[in-house]
Parts: structure tokens; sequence; C-alpha cells
């Protein structure tokens, strides 16, 4: 790469290996996403790793003529943010070519007019200067696909089918049909759906947060010429949950650099859309630092409903198909059409059965189920992206929503569309005992006997143990007793969306009493932060006492927010040296700060924080006991 930045032209087996597994926090790291115009083309690539090298400098994709983008497997892993393509379009790239894409990024690309292909023998063909015909990207596409390219992006297709154009209607004959393609089928108004089929899907809710909604704003205003009408503003609900904490992290040279202000305008920039519109915010605290709390988390415990359809600016919306809804992480440009319309085109995804059987040993939780599942072949090669992630099965059944919204959260993690759970009596519950809604589970909402899957990924609960992921990616799976060597702790960190419910501070809670019982606390050295996922949890923590041991056993406690998860607040790693434990969904290079991140269960970070060294609850026990 420093040879390609320098003017060298490489051949593709000069260059090889191909980097994979390229996440979005390294093409655009967290802080570069302040930004939301064309100056996000100085960027594009400014996190990549290389070894110990990030080969790429401020500037210098866009100074180097670039237009062709290369790389390995899975390219574009991680968030939905679109700032990372238009970074990239900003910057000269019109061309990615990959082994294999993430959903997300390649529907951001084709949304915002780059072209993708997995062919690599279009790089000999460019390099002679051969015409390559629009063909060669919409080959084997469906209808509604090739028409969005051939559009060159996602506004002009809208504005073909606000003078009338639609998909040719395809018969399908009568069949089972999973859950995910039921949602979808009563969402699509008559149109055909099955796997590979692309449709227009109305939406029941569209939400997004402060540090990706002035991109969808900023486009949907130039869209409308400035003159916004909404669709169903009731169904449009804000956040101000990313950036709340980013002021207490953000390290002195970007300060210097203005990045600080950047950040905290984008929360501005929402606002001043909410009150024009008259639309609904769950913002910053008016009497405290903080905020009422994650989008993903409120949207759970007081609005989504089981058989809808959301779409949320995040790739974590997949939060909410715990409650059995269709929820899925969108683009700016997609949620930008999505407010002016109340649709979005959707391709059928494929379904991947996963059936928890057995029952989960004590101290093993849902956190370490889902990073047993990111490290099964079938998730690691890649073979999920896209697809529906449908849990199943005893082991399941005995999970509560909290527990079963991390397995549908880190979906985004496994590469697949959405996560759900068909709903039950324990969906009956969450629904009674947070909302007061007697809610009735219709016949319809469940998968048909015999519907078509993708794949079956079957898991013995009872054999799992408690998890961990080493740092650069959450698919980097390994028991904790697989661990060849004493890793020591500099930070522990538990919220996020992933771990901020009421379910993992109940975790937290039950290591931290233990330990305060015998006049342990966390140790020396350690900091160990929690920041509840919302208003609502640090109530309920409150009234059940959670929050005086807390206090007792040492602990940081933080209002609401998404803090450390996006390099944003206390818990961030100062230093390439710093050792951090967390409960976040994702570890990607940079994500979390500079230093090396490890992703375990709630409870595994609390034991951590008390031992001052990687462990499990059980272990340490096992070790105070003696």
């Amino acid at each position: 790469m420093e040879r390609q930045l320098s003017g060298q032209d490489l051949s593709l087996e000069e260059a090889l290996p191909l980097r994979t597994n390229v996440s979005t926090d390294e093409i655009t790291p967290a802080w570069i996403c302040y930004h939301y115009d064309e100056k996000l083309g100085d960027f594009p690539y400014l996190g990549l790793k290389c070894g110990n090298a990030q080969p790429v400098a401020a500037g210098s994709v866009r100074a180097g003529g670039f237009a062709v983008t290369v790389a390995g497997r899975r390219y574009g892993k991680g968030s939905s943010r679109e700032a990372s393509p238009y970074a990239e379009r900003c910057a000269g790239i019109r061309l990615v070519i990959a082994e294999s894409f993430e959903r997300i990024y390649r529907q951001n690309c084709r949304n915002l007019g780059i072209l993708t292909s997995t062919d690599f023998g279009l790089i000999d063909r460019i390099r002679r200067g051969e015409p390559i015909s629009i063909d060669e990207f919409t080959r084997d596409e469906d209808e509604l696909t090739r028409e969005l390219i051939l559009r060159g992006g996602l506004f002009n297709l809208m504005r073909a089918r606000k003078q009338g154009w639609a998909p040719a209607m395809q018969p399908v004959a009568p069949r089972p049909m999973t859950y995910a393609e039921k949602i979808i089928a009563r969402a699509s108004v008559g149109q055909p759906v099955q796997p590979g089929y692309s449709v227009f899907v109305k939406t029941d809710w569209r939400y997004a947060h402060e540090y990706s909604s002035p991109l969808a704003i900023v486009a949907l205003e130039r869209e409308m010429a400035g003159r916004v009408v909404l669709h169903d503003p009731s169904s449009i609900v804000f956040f101000s949950d990313h950036l709340t904490f980013v002021h207490r992290s953000m390290p002195p040279e970007r300060r210097k650099l203005g990045l600080l202000d950047l950040a905290q305008a984008m929360a501005k920039v929402q606002q001043r859309f909410c009150e024009a519109h008259n639309l609904r915010l769950h913002g910053f605290l008016a009497d405290r630092e903080g905020s009422e709390g994650i989008s993903h988390s409120i949207m759970a415990e007081r609005y989504i409903l089981p058989g809808q359809v959301a779409i949320g600016t995040d790739s974590h919306t997949t939060h909410c198909g715990a409650l059995g809804a269709f929820a899925f992480g969108a683009g700016s440009s997609e949620m930008a059409a999505a407010w002016m319309t109340g649709e979005v085109p959707l391709r059928v995804p494929r379904t991947c059965r996963v059936v928890l059987t057995g029952r989960l040993p004590a101290g093993v939780e849902a956190k370490d189920v889902a990073l047993h599942i990111l490290r099964t072949p079938y998730v690691r090669e890649g073979h999920a992206i896209g697809q529906v992630f449908e849990y199943a099965g005893e082991a399941l059944s005995a999970l509560p929503t909290d527990e079963r919204a991390t397995l549908t959260n880190m979906v985004a993690e496994m590469g697949g569309i959405t996560g759900l759970v068909a709903p039950d009596e324990e969906t009956v519950r969450f629904l009674r005992e947070r909302r007061g809604i007697d809610f009735r589970i219709e016949p319809w909402m469940r998968s048909d006997a015999g519907a078509e899957v993708a794949q079956t990924i079957e898991i013995d609960c009872s054999a799992l143990q408690p998890m961990l992921a080493r740092p650069g990616d959450p698919g980097s799976g390994l028991s904790v007793g697989e661990l060849d060597a004493p890793v020591g702790i500099d930070i522990a960190y538990g919220g996020s969306c992933t771990g901020g419910k009421r379910e993992d501070m109940r975790h937290c809670y039950e290591v931290l009493a233990w330990a305060v019982e015998r006049e342990l606390a966390v140790a020396p050295g350690v900091r160990f932060i929690l920041q509840v996922g919302s208003q609502d949890v640090r109530e309920f923590c409150a009234q059940q006492g959670i929050l005086d041991v807390f206090a007792q056993a040492g602990v940081e406690l933080i209002e609401p927010g998404c803090g450390a998860c996006v390099n944003a607040g206390p818990g961030v790693s100062e230093r390439p040296e710093q050792v951090t434990i967390s409960s976040i969904n994702r570890n990607f290079p940079g994500r979390s700060g500079p230093g090396q991140l490890w992703l375990a269960s709630p409870s595994t970070v609390a034991a951590s924080a008390i031992a001052g060294r990687i462990t499990s609850f059980e272990q340490l026990r096992a070790a105070f006991d003696k």
C-alpha cells in the first residue's frame, strides 16, 4: 500500500495477500464520521491496520487519483455508517472489488452509485483500458437491484418509483414460509416474496441517532430542495446517544483539530430538524450529564412490537428482533428515502436457523452463546452474510427477552440482516411487565413447518463455557479456559446496547454482591466502568439495590449512552499497551481506543475487574475458595 500511495503501479500478484475483514471502523474511524460532507474524502482508510502499520494518511487516497479499491473477504464489516463508502466516493473511488462484501456496506455503495464486484478479472480489463458495460455489474441481480444500479443510486430509483416505476410481478407458488418471509410479505403489499427477490417494504418504525442522522438529513434536504415533507412523522423517532460523553475521552490532539466542536454539533443538527418537523427526540438529560437511553434499548422497551418492520441508522437495530420484529440497519440514504416515502427496498433474505438445545450452565450467558456462534465456520467464512438468524430451541425458550436481545443484537457481527425470535409467552411477559400491554400472539407469527432454510446451526448449550473474543475481531473466539497464560487488564467496561440491559446489570450485580460479601472490590490499578443502557434500566437498578452494591465494589457508574463502544466516553483505552475487557459487541482495531480489547459476557467482565486479570466468575469463585 505504501508503494501504491507513493505512485507505483502494482499488479494484483505483487499486492497479495489482500486484507480480509476490513471493517468500517478501519475505513472511517469513529472520529472521522463527525464530518458529513465532502471533507470525508480526505479520510478513507485512515484506520486501516496492516500489521502494526497504518499506511494511509489524510488526503493520500484522493491525491493518488485512485478509482478502484481491491480487498479480500467480508469487506465493510461492522457499522451501517454510510460515511465509509461516502468517504471513498468523495476521494474518487468508483468501483470496489472484493472476494465478498458485508450486506449493509454493499447496499450503501449501491445507494450512493458506487459499483461493486467480486469479479477479479475486471482488474486486468481496467488496466488495458477496455470499455466495461454496466451490465457487468447487474448480471444475476433481481430487477429492483438492477434498476438501482442502472439509475446510479437510491434517490434516482425513488424518483422513478414516484413516477410509477415498479418491478414486474413474478408468480410465486404457494409454499411454507419462514417467519421473516411472512413479515416481509405482510409489509410488501402484494409483491411476490421469495428469497432473492427485492421488494419495497413499508416500515412501522424509522429511527436514527445523532451520529448518523446529519448525513441523512442533509441528503433529504438536498433531494427535496429544502421543502421537506415527511411520511407519517409519528413513526419516526430520534435519539442522542452515541456522542453523549465524547468530551470525556477525546484526546487533546483531536480537540486541537476542532473535532470536539464537530462532534457536539451533530446533535444540534438533529435537534433543529426535530424541532422544525415536530418529531420525537429522546435526547440528553436536562438535569445531569447523560442521555435518556441508547436507541435500541428504548425502542425495545417502549415501541417495537412483534411482527413489525423497523429500520434504524445503526447495524445493531437487529437488537429489536428479540421481540419478533424484522428490525435491520440502514444507511443514511435509505433512511432519508424512508422518511420521505415510508418504505425501503429490501432483498428477501434466506434464513439461517440457530437451534439452541439443552440448558445453559451456571455462569454462561447469551453473550457467550453469541461469541460461540461467531466462531462457527459457517459464520466466520461469511456464508451467513445477509441472512436472517432465526433462534429457536429449548435453551432459547428459557432465556429472558434481554438475553435474547444480545443474540439478535450481535447478528450485526455475524453478517446477517437481522436476528429473529418468534414471539412466545416470554415475549408476552416482557411486554406486560415493561409496557403494560396485553399482547396476543397471532397464529401466523412463526415459521411454517417445512419452510426452507439456508442452514441449520445446532448448538448444545449445556456444553458451552464462558467465552472471549481476542482483540481485533468478534469472530476470534475462545473459551476462558483456553487461555494459555494470564491476561492482566487495565480497564473493565460493561455497557452499550449489547451489555447495558437489566439482565446484564443483574449479571454484574451477582458477581459484585459475591465480592462485597467477601470484602473484595475492583482490583488496584483497574478501572471498572458500568454504563446502563437507558434510564429505565437505571431506575430498575436503583429500586433493586443494585446501584448500592456497585458503589461498594468500586464501580464507576455512568449515565446512559453508547460511550466507549463508539470510542466516545469513559472506558476508552488511551495507549496501545492497555488491555480492556468489555461487554460491547465488536472489537475491531481502534473501535474503543488504541489498546487491546477483549470481548466477554457481563459476568466475565465483572469477575475480571475483581481479579485484575481475565477470568470467569466460576474461576474467580474457585480460586477464592481454595
